[in-house]
């Protein structure tokens, strides 16, 4: 199996019931209900599986048990397939509203018209854009300390961040690592006191303040971190099986603005309990979404995907209705 979709035949300008712009879990999800439902559906998205790209091993997705991140891409590529959902390797510029149809209008392959219109198009992680960040991403350096610290036990980990994720990452990595580094650029942290306090009572937590890692070292996986102390100047070099980054995301919320949908004070799409967002006919799931907040997930972005397809089929029978 191909980590990239099969291709079924598109027309420039066809016409769908539905168009499921990202290629995440949360677009295969919406994809496989939306075909199920017997919606006419496209998918268009840049990278298949997202951010699942940069994760490793995933052993929290029930029924699918310590699965390489890659597979899980294969597997929900022949999951789709089986229902002959067209997917598009393209980028989404943007879309508009004519009369009661949407156009998405795509980089390289032209536009294409649709009923409605389901938005996974997740958010980006920030990274901390050092050395061997990228070459040891799934092979020691992980964004989800809630997925991966299962992975580490017995082990020496390194956390980067100051926020709640931050903090209530170290907090479940100090139950599985023998040594938990926390490194932040501050002096103080930005997270929750209660999640402060909890962390700073752990006697395998060490926390190391106005520090900044500068370099990521390992073979064919990460065996050390070098951080440097933002006010001397003074670098040491960490010994590590580990390191989680989690500094946050940036939304999609230029994205969302531009099109006339509302966000949130943290910039993720509004949904309601059916993940429909305030423009009729356009739905929303995963992580581009402020739902579940905190608690990011395949198995959450996986759910909402599949409630959007079945939102979206409900509107266009009601649609079908008033006509």
């Amino acid at each position: 199996m191909s980590l990239l979709p099969k291709v079924f035949n598109v027309k420039e300008g066809e016409k769908y019931d539905t168009i499921i712009i990202g290629l995440g879990p949360a677009a295969y999800s919406a994809a496989l209900y939306a075909a199920r439902f017997m919606l006419k559906t496209l998918v268009i998205g840049e990278t298949p599986g997202g951010q699942l790209t940069e994760a490793g091993e995933v052993d929290d997705y029930l029924g699918l048990i310590g699965i390489n991140a890659q597979d899980m891409i294969k597997v929900f590529n022949k999951h789709i397939e089986k229902y002959e959902v067209p997917v598009l390797l393209d980028i989404v510029e943007g879309f508009k509203r004519e009369g009661d149809e949407f156009v998405v209008k795509t980089k390289r392959k032209g536009e294409y018209k649709a009923d409605t219109l389901i938005l996974a198009i997740g958010v980006k992680r920030r990274k901390l854009n050092v050395p061997g960040e990228n070459e040891f991403a799934g092979r020691g350096v992980s964004y989800c300390s809630i997925c991966d610290a299962p992975l580490f036990k017995n082990r020496t980990t390194v956390i980067v961040g100051g926020g709640d994720s931050a903090l209530e990452g170290a907090e479940i990595l100090s139950r599985y690592s023998n040594k938990v580094y926390l490194v932040h650029r501050r002096d103080q942290f930005k997270a929750q006191p209660i999640y402060v306090e909890l962390v700073k009572k752990k006697p395998n937590v060490e926390i190391i303040l106005n520090s900044v890692v500068k370099e990521i070292k390992g073979e064919k996986l990460v065996k050390s971190v070098v951080i440097q102390n933002i006010n001397t100047g003074e670098t040491r070099e960490i010994q590590t099986n580990g390191i989680f980054v989690e500094i946050g995301f940036e939304p999609p919320t230029d994205f969302a603005r531009a099109h006339g949908i509302e966000v949130d004070n943290n910039g993720y799409i509004k949904v309601d309990e059916w993940m429909r967002t305030n423009v009729e006919g356009v739905f929303a799931a995963g992580d581009c979404t402020g739902m579940w907040l905190g608690f990011r997930q395949i198995i959450t972005a996986t759910a909402q995907g599949a409630v959007a397809a079945h939102a979206a089929f409900n509107y266009l029978n009601q649609r079908k209705k008033k006509k």
